[in-house]
């Protein structure tokens, strides 16, 4: 299990470890924090709709605002400022967003109005034909100009480098990790699977139209239900990413309460509980061997922001070890 380092937050997200402390972002209270262990957390800026973070070589804070569909640049002295406005790119709210050593940052989208489509209704019945509408990756350049677009994806959300040349993306809606390759220009190409998180068959049989889809995604919505989900194991909704040491990465589930690592192609290799659905991971610590997690108990966000349930937990990892796969995608029972 974890321990809790901080409580009563709203949805906490963007989990990052830069400079020597944990940084997160609350996207309910529109606020971004610093936590370190001599003082704890404090908060650093107020953002309408706060999500992901990142900075420029120059030391300067990035934070993406979900609400106003903007980016914004924390400036040295504090002050903000509009560093690129995407309303016109973002088919849905801004989400999660990433920076390279030279500045240049990649911002994903939730491609429609996922609050108004999923308010009454489980998130299974997305999926009935044609599905949710796929979205770009927006790619700027260190002084926040629109550089380009990536492929279309389903609900991008977190990603993460696993070299300077390939950025991962969790494609949340699709249960699928998809890699790219970074050119030298900072445009993401080449597209290509990194890992599923469903099995195929229940993968066709949720998006397929008909009775078969009709009932899959009847079924799916029973076990959307806590009770259930909790119980299950698969799939696994990968909201946020980490990239570990050996090559694997973390994923935090956001259907229950856990932090998963996967190898390439999907290979399930460690499980870590948490104590309610999981938006966002990181490793970090003084020898970044700390897993950090961002945990909400409903992920209803009226919910959320009333309650107040939202933590910040850790869980100190064992050192690595070689072993086999858990268990492979195909495996996963639907």
């Amino acid at each position: 299990m974890t321990e809790t380092l901080v409580a009563e937050l709203g949805i906490p997200q963007a989990l990052r470890w830069h400079d020597g402390a944990l940084w997160f972002s609350d996207i309910a209270a529109g606020t971004v924090h610093r936590w370190d262990t001599s003082t704890g957390a404090h908060k650093v800026a107020d953002i309408p709709g706060a999500g992901g973070l990142g900075w420029l070589p120059d030391g300067r804070m990035l934070i993406v605002s979900a609400v106003e569909n903007r980016v914004y640049r924390q400036e040295h002295d504090g002050s903000l400022r509009v560093h690129a406005d995407l309303r016109d790119v973002a088919g849905g709210a801004l989400n999660d967003m990433i920076t390279d050593a030279r500045g240049r940052a990649y911002v994903g989208n939730y491609g429609f109005d996922y609050e108004a489509r999923t308010r009454d209704r489980a998130h299974s019945f997305l999926y009935r034909p044609p599905g949710p509408p796929p979205t770009p990756i927006a790619c700027l350049a260190p002084d926040g100009t629109l550089i380009g677009l990536s492929a279309p994806l389903i609900f991008p959300n977190g990603c993460t480098f696993i070299d300077e040349r390939t950025l991962v993306v969790a494609e949340t809606l699709a249960f699928r990790l998809t890699s790219f390759t970074v050119t030298s220009d900072g445009l993401l190409v080449d597209p290509r699977p990194w890992a599923s998180t469903i099995s195929p068959r229940l993968w066709r049989a949720v998006i397929s139209g008909g009775l078969v889809g009709a009932l899959t995604r009847r079924l799916s919505a029973l076990l959307e239900r806590p009770r259930f989900s909790a119980l299950a194991r698969s799939p696994i909704a990968p909201d946020d990413i980490a990239a570990n040491a050996d090559g694997t990465l973390w994923v935090a589930d956001s259907l229950r309460g856990e932090c998963v690592r996967i190898g390439p192609g999907g290979q399930l290799l460690e499980r870590v509980t948490t104590s309610a659905h999981t938006l966002s991971c990181v490793l970090g610590g003084e020898d970044g061997r700390t897993l950090f997690v961002a945990t909400v108990p409903t992920l209803d966000p009226v919910q959320s922001a009333q309650t107040r349930g939202g933590r910040i937990e850790r869980r100190r990892l064992s050192p690595e070890k070689e072993g086999t796969a858990m268990t492979t995608p195909g495996e996963w029972s639907a």
